[in-house]
């Protein structure tokens, strides 16, 4: 059984399950973190720092290690990792501050895939976006760096070009000679209902 299968067993749904799912785990590498501060701003901290903001349902204060773990308590953290495999999760206000290329709504059935981990879609014919099976969000453009085709898919944890098979991982890195120049990642964010990529 899977995290997030555990998760939703319990009852987990909406913006609780997405808290739960972008909790930092120690196999995660990242540089920065985003913090929601008690007014309400977000900001970020090196990944050796230290950490204190509130979250929806308590307070929230955390330790963060270069190794990526990190040590909370409270009963909801808003600390997420930054790179580009990962997905922010904010609270609602801080979503709508954000400068987003697209919005998704996650609850709307025309998404339902992005609701499973390892789903994706092609969005506006512009942007791929998959829930990774880590739990998540995560998009790049849908045109590939070797030739300008629309043919970009997620696949096994990296994404990939149906056309000549250029493969590049989460965070655009070409992983074979086709995908060498690399692919355009975006940032997400979601409070888990409405996903923005930006």
């Amino acid at each position: 059984m899977t995290r997030y299968e555990f998760l939703k067993a319990a009852g987990f749904s909406g913006a609780s399950l997405m808290a739960l799912l972008s909790c930092v785990k120690t196999e995660d590498s990242y540089v920065e973190a985003l913090v929601q501060n008690p007014d309400g701003t977000t900001g970020t901290t090196s990944a050796t720092g230290t950490t204190s903001g509130t979250g929806t349902t308590g307070t929230t204060t955390g330790t963060t290690s270069g190794t990526g773990t990190t040590t909370s308590t409270g009963t909801t953290t808003t600390v997420a990792a930054t790179k580009a495999d990962s997905s922010v999760f904010v609270s609602t206000e801080a979503l709508s501050k954000i400068s987003a290329k697209i919005k998704i709504d996650l609850k709307s059935t025309t998404y339902a895939k992005l609701n499973t981990l390892g789903g994706y879609l092609v969005v506006s014919n512009t942007y791929v976006v998959a829930l990774s099976k880590t739990g998540k969000y995560i998009a790049a453009t849908v045109t590939c760096s070797h030739e300008p085709k629309k043919r970009i898919v997620y696949s096994n944890e990296e994404w990939y070009c149906t056309d000549h098979g250029a493969r590049f991982s989460l965070a655009g890195k070409g992983l074979n000679s086709n995908g060498s120049k690399g692919l355009t990642i975006y940032k997400t964010a979601t409070d888990g209902n409405t996903l923005v990529i930006y």
